[in-house]
């Protein structure tokens, strides 16, 4: 059973499940879990059949196929196991805390490059600091990325993105904001605008207008999350340009003009 051992904790972390959110989707106890996981207790067939079927794989490829080679092909194309549009496997490697909570891990802008080689490493991301936010609720796996650089002002250099991980990407919506890790590009900040369907490319813009949007290509992506959270030590600017201030002393004029006729 050391196939099965290896596959299931491969298949859930790929899925991005804790032990306790499969246990609990296979209904059966966590410690349950760590047990299959290492190879301390042996499934029984029902187990074996629902966790095939959870993960869209046969019960056959299960047992006897080890998935997390590269070459395998015993995952489906619309599964747990493929990105849903570059046609590679990805592998999430995730962290928890002791209740068994997902982490939200911090890839500093240092670490960039070293999380190219090292995003489906589980020692890599055990090197990594380590939070939560209970704000951002339970749902869904969460990675923060300090970004560098000017091309999404007002959101400044150094600012941390938290970003919860994208399984299918060509439900992505025009526009969003998202972290992007490629190995053409490593790790940028961008909205992203989908033509996957008809170009299998993304087309990556700034909000910063000085920067000119351009395309990646589906298979130069490792790895895409929605930002939902920031944090800085930076407070935005506020826009004091010269029409700017023109436009508020309009605004306070009209408002004086309003109060003298009202009397």
């Amino acid at each position: 059973m050391q196939t099965v051992t290896t596959n299931l904790r491969f298949l859930r972390k790929n899925a991005g499940y804790t032990q306790a959110q499969l246990a609990e989707r296979l209904d059966i106890k966590r410690s349950l879990v760590g047990a299959y996981e290492e190879g301390r207790a042996e499934p029984k067939l029902s187990t074996l059949v629902n966790i095939a079927q959870l993960f869209n794989v046969s019960l056959d490829s299960l047992i006897r196929i080890d998935l997390s080679q590269p070459d395998t092909n015993a995952l489906s194309s619309d599964g747990n196991g493929t990105s849903g549009a570059g046609g590679k496997l990805r592998v999430l490697a995730i962290t928890v805390d002791k209740e068994d909570k997902e982490n939200i891990e911090l890839v500093p802008y240092k670490a960039s490059a070293g999380y190219l080689n090292g995003y489906a490493d589980p020692e890599f991301m055990e090197e990594l600091p380590r939070f939560n936010l209970p704000m951002l609720g339970s749902g869904g796996t969460y990675r923060a990325f300090e970004i560098s650089g000017d091309s999404m002002l007002p959101i400044a250099s150094g600012t941390v993105i938290v970003g919860r991980f994208i399984e299918e990407w060509s439900a992505i919506k025009d526009g969003t904001p998202c972290i992007i890790v490629s190995q053409k590009e490593g790790v940028v900040f961008k909205r992203l605008y989908n033509k996957i369907k008809d170009a299998a490319v993304l087309r990556l813009h700034s909000d910063n207008p000085v920067y000119s949007p351009y395309e990646l290509h589906v298979e130069d992506v490792l790895e895409i999350w929605e930002a939902k959270s920031y944090i800085s030590s930076t407070f935005p600017i506020a826009d004091l340009s010269l029409d700017k201030l023109s436009s508020i002393v309009l605004d306070l004029q009209k408002e004086v003009l309003k109060l003298k006729k009202a009397e």
